[in-house]
């Protein structure tokens, strides 16, 4: 069987499972076209790890590959369209952990500065800026703003409703009445057709949804324009994602300066979020400067009583 007949039957198994397998169909695709036409079982060890391998160095996306990979092979070998797997035996260690970029509020104001019809081509600058303040003030995942209907935003509320996202999870998200008002405004200057309650809150100049791969390269636009950059050698630039690492490790050093407790609302945080468990908001709060004193300030206090300098 063809490896690419192959790989579809697999996708077909795993999605009739419930599972959406959407990340792993796209590396699977990507994998069948690298490989060509070939049977399920001819895939050579050096083509495979050639493929793993990529450009750079090995990051999580490496592990994504290869654990995605390895599922396809069981598939493949217990259905014996293959004897054995072309696989590495084993994933090597990632050189180093993704470090999230926390933009400043300087930042943040220079980015929204920059968005100008002439950067922001098929979408308006209204739209792009209505959703990176969404983005931050909310928190929200890309795919969470983006896929927002209109039925979904309850201004009079204050609340949004973010259905079946990642963990296959619908919340609430309550919302502050800044960011309300910014919603009420942008709804007002973009108005419904009459009867589609069903529309995306976000559509392009020509009223269809907006493309993820669409806003990603519009905001590198504008980080070029802001001048908002990595200085710190990682790899990787500052990304629309990084917007909602942002939002949390701020809101962690507003409740430090607060003098909340805030080892109880990092469970509230967590919630907000929409993560699992609160191992995957702590993935979120990087060590910012301030942050760092902020939390020294907080345990001088309670090693010495009082305020302490």
């Amino acid at each position: 069987m063809r490896l690419q007949h192959a790989i579809e039957q697999y996708l077909t198994l795993k999605q009739s499972l419930g599972f959406r397998y959407r990340s792993e169909s796209k590396v699977l695709k990507a994998f069948g076209r690298a490989m060509g036409r070939i049977n399920a079982g001819q895939a050579k060890p050096k083509a495979v790890r050639a493929f793993l391998d990529g450009g750079g160095a090995v990051t999580r996306n490496w592990i994504c590959k290869w654990t995605t990979l390895r599922g396809f092979y069981q598939f493949a070998m217990a259905r014996r369209l293959a004897l054995r797997s072309p696989l590495p035996e084993r994933a090597p260690k990632v050189v180093q952990s993704f470090t999230p970029y926390i933009y400043s509020q300087q930042e943040l104001q220079r980015l929204l500065q920059v968005i100008t019809p002439k950067r922001t081509k098929g979408v308006s600058a209204d739209t792009i800026r209505t959703m990176v303040l969404l983005l931050y003030g909310a928190g929200l995942r890309l795919s969470e703003a983006l896929n927002l209907e209109e039925a979904n935003v309850d201004l009079g509320e204050r609340l949004l409703c973010v259905r079946c996202s990642k963990f296959f999870k619908t919340r609430w998200v309550p919302i502050g009445p800044k960011l309300t008002q910014v919603l009420a405004d942008y709804q007002h200057r973009e108005p419904s057709a009459v009867g589609a309650s069903n529309r995306r809150f976000f559509r392009t100049v020509k009223g269809s949804p907006v493309r993820s791969d669409t806003v990603q390269a519009i905001f590198r636009l504008l980080c070029l324009a802001a001048g908002v950059k990595r200085t710190d050698g990682a790899r990787y630039q500052p990304r629309l994602h990084d917007l909602r690492h942002s939002a949390a490790v701020h809101r962690l050093e507003a409740w430090y300066r607060e003098g909340t407790d805030v080892q109880a609302r990092l469970i509230q945080l967590s919630t907000y979020l929409g993560h699992a468990s609160l191992a995957g908001t702590q993935k979120y709060l990087t060590l910012t400067p301030e942050l760092d004193a902020q939390a020294t300030a907080r345990f001088a206090r309670y090693v010495w009583g009082g305020d302490h300098e």
